[in-house]
């Protein structure tokens, strides 16, 4: 019997080098009614892409695999299904694309629906030594790269944070520039080189964004 495709089904492509693997993860589809197999790699959601060894080829095939499918370096989610080991850099595969990565043989039908769903609404799942490696390339890149230029991860330097900050409890540009002992001209280019930057339409944009990304 054909699956009954819902309003808000889960598109999901799958690309295995492996026809025996491709046939597995495709069956997985069918125990959920909310993931759909499509063909058309651009029409997906999701793409699973199973590879035996994950290094720097399989970064390469992602590359090509968001082309292929017309999409954007950060506009495909990938879910890599692991066969033995991972070599890849962890961040350049989350910069590629790739938002979960599952061992095969560990995971059962009803946990793979779990992760396409989860990637397709925004989330991501790695295994827990590939979290450890991406948070040591964090750690490395804001002490060894921005915090010596004064920038945080979210590309904001202290005095921006400084600025929206004092904004956020409401104090006028004027008294920010004393408390900063700053000129208010100089205040002025600091906030509206954010704004520009980060495409905030006005202060009160800026505000609400400072507090959504946790920068005050």
């Amino acid at each position: 019997m054909q699956q009954q495709v819902l309003a808000d089904t889960v598109r999901v492509a799958v690309h295995s080098s492996d026809g025996l693997t491709r046939a597995g993860l495709v069956s997985y589809l069918g125990h959920d009614r909310r993931l759909s197999l499509t063909e058309v790699a651009g029409e997906a959601d999701v793409m699973v892409v199973a590879a035996e060894v994950a290094n720097a080829s399989t970064l390469g095939l992602l590359r090509r695999l968001a082309e292929d499918a017309g999409a954007g370096r950060d506009a495909m989610n990938f879910v890599v299904v692991l066969g033995r080991r991972w070599e890849a850099d962890v961040a350049a595969a989350v910069d590629r694309g790739v938002r979960a990565v599952l061992v095969r043989g560990s995971f059962t039908a009803a946990e793979f629906a779990r992760t396409l769903i989860a990637v397709a609404q925004g989330g991501g799942s790695l295994p827990p030594p590939l979290q450890g490696a991406l948070m040591e390339q964090i750690r490395v890149i804001q002490r060894e790269v921005l915090a010596p230029r004064g920038l945080s991860a979210s590309g904001v330097n202290a005095r921006e944070v400084d600025v929206l900050r004092l904004l956020a409890e409401g104090w006028e540009l004027s008294d920010i520039a004393d408390k900063l002992r700053f000129s208010e001209r100089t205040i002025k280019y600091v906030l509206y080189g954010l704004m520009k930057r980060l495409d905030l339409r006005n202060r009160a944009h800026a505000v609400s964004y400072a507090i959504r990304t946790g920068l005050i």
